[in-house]
Order: C-alpha cells, then structure tokens, then sequence
C-alpha cells in the first residue's frame, strides 16, 4: 500500500496519468491473451533481488501471475514493499494523524479559491466518496483531489484487496514472511503536502474535469501493464508528467527511486534471495531504479 493506491493520482492529465501508476487499475477490455508483466533481477555472487512493478488497485477478475513470477515469489526469502504493510487497518494510526496534520486546513477552505461554480462540482465529486462539498471544503486541494480520484476507481470497481502488492504480500504471508517497507507513510503523504497551493488548486481543478472518466484511463494503462509493454507504458506513465510538471514528477519518481538505490546496494551487500515489488512507474524509463543501478555499474536483467 502507499498514499497513492489509499488515495490517488496526480497534478493535470499526465501528472495523474502517473500517479495511476501507482494506482494502474484492470482494463475493462478483459484480460489480455498472455499476462507477461516486466520483471528484473539484479544479481551478484551470492544474491538475487527481483524487482517488479505492480498495479496498486485491480479489478478482481484481472489475470496477471505468471509462472516466472510465482517462481521467484517462492524463492524470496524477503519481501520489501514501498510501505511495510498493504493493509490499511495497521498503517491507519500512522496515517491518520499525518492526514490531520498535513491534508487538511479548515483556516484556509477550498471555498475561498473555488469559484461558485467549481464549488458545485466539487459537491457532485464528493458523492462517490459518500461525501459532499461542504465536508471537502476543510480538505487541502491535494487531498480533495486524491479522494476524488480514488472513490471514482473505486466506484468503477478497482478494489485495493485485488491490488498486486496485497496478493504478494498475502502469498509471502503464507510462509510467515512479513514484509519490509522501503518507505514511511509521512514520507509519501509529503510528496504531495510539499506542493504549492496554486499547483495544489490545479491539481484539484484537473480531477474534477476528468473523475468521471478516470477509469477508462485506467483501462488502457493496465493493457499495456499486464503486456509488460515498456515503452508505451514510459510514454503515457512518465514521459507526460515529467514535461507537463517537471517539479512534481522529480519529487514522485527520481528522487524516491535514487533512495531506494542506495537500500539495493545494501542489500546485495548481503546473500539471499529479496523480491521487491514497487509501483510500475519506478521501473520504467531514464531515472528508473534501473537505470539508477546501472548508472552505478550494477545490471538488472528483465526476466518477463
């Protein structure tokens, strides 16, 4: 789980585009002839770590294991996620007082930027959160917007319990393997709390253009996931936030990929055999975890 696949998206068309990444959802196309999604290993003398992208929210009927990847699920013997657990109920007395702290502000409403017009369909948004304007009204643009997203996903049928984290986190659970978290929730909640407001009021503005078509997004995304089509995924996931919000897409990818390089090279300084499972848009383009990796001298070799 991260702050993404409990909440969702981005700031403007591409920005959100990535932030799905973190929240791809299942195509409503049904399931592709052959799910093959990208898998690498990084290797050395007497370590193995496999590194795959995941989609944070699914539709339960969606088919994406593969016999390579139940291999090497069985092999690992740790499981590092982006936080130290999917399950909601244990990361909620971390995260709720981080929302308090840093998604909402009551002293400065959404009803003091917002046009009376844009106040409406913040109200009609807040519906498929059970919610409506007013109650949103104290939330921080961020939030607003990442609530709106989510609910939408939700509404659409995207469920977190279907999510590909929550399914490898239960497989290693089998064998009493707890995972580890290559994250805190304050530090994920922070990439968005760090926006400026105008970016924030965008970011909100664009949802609400777009909520009610977020999950025919969606469905193009998880194709071209489930296919492990890497560069038409590198187009639509990276390539469109990091030209439309070069700010944002440094603080959601290269900067949390370059820190999580640094915990690799720990851990091949080990033996053993780790799976780490990440939202698929850390390990996609130029300032991918791999690309960071190799930049270091160490190579990862896709095995899916």
């Amino acid at each position: 789980m991260n702050i993404a696949e409990t909440l969702a998206a981005s700031i403007g068309r591409g920005v959100r585009r990535t932030i799905a990444t973190a929240l791809i959802a299942a195509s409503a196309l049904g399931a592709p002839a052959l799910a093959q999604p990208a898998m690498w290993a990084v290797k050395d003398a007497d370590s193995t770590i496999y590194l795959f992208g995941t989609v944070h929210l699914l539709k339960p009927e969606t088919q994406w294991k593969t016999p390579k990847l139940e291999a090497a699920i069985k092999e690992a013997e740790q499981l590092w996620l982006e936080l130290p657990t999917t399950n909601a109920e244990q990361l909620a007395p971390q995260m709720m007082p981080l929302i308090t702290q840093f998604g909402l502000a009551p002293a400065t409403p959404l009803s003091s930027n917002l046009t009376a017009d844009e106040m409406k369909t913040l109200d009609e948004a807040a519906k498929l959160a059970g919610m409506t304007g007013a109650q949103l009204d104290i939330f921080r643009p961020w939030f607003a917007a990442l609530t709106i997203s989510t609910s939408a996903m939700v509404r659409a049928g995207y469920d977190p319990a279907s999510g590909v984290d929550s399914k490898i986190e239960a497989a290693f659970g089998e064998r009493s393997v707890k995972p580890n978290g290559l994250e805190t929730p304050e530090s994920q909640i922070k990439v968005f709390a760090s926006m400026e407001r105008d970016d924030e009021l965008a970011y909100l503005r664009e949802t609400m253009e777009d909520y009610e078509n977020a999950a025919t997004m969606l469905d193009g995304m998880v194709d071209q996931w489930s296919r492990g089509d890497i560069a038409a995924m590198e187009q639509l996931f990276v390539t469109e936030m990091r030209e439309a919000s070069p700010d944002l897409y440094a603080a959601l990818l290269p900067n949390r990929n370059a820190n999580w390089v640094g915990q690799i090279e720990e851990m091949l300084k080990g033996k053993g055999t780790i799976f780490i499972a990440v939202g698929a848009g850390h390990l996609i383009g130029e300032d991918s975890v791999q690309a960071m990796l190799k930049a270091k001298g160490i190579e990862s070799v896709r095995v899916q």
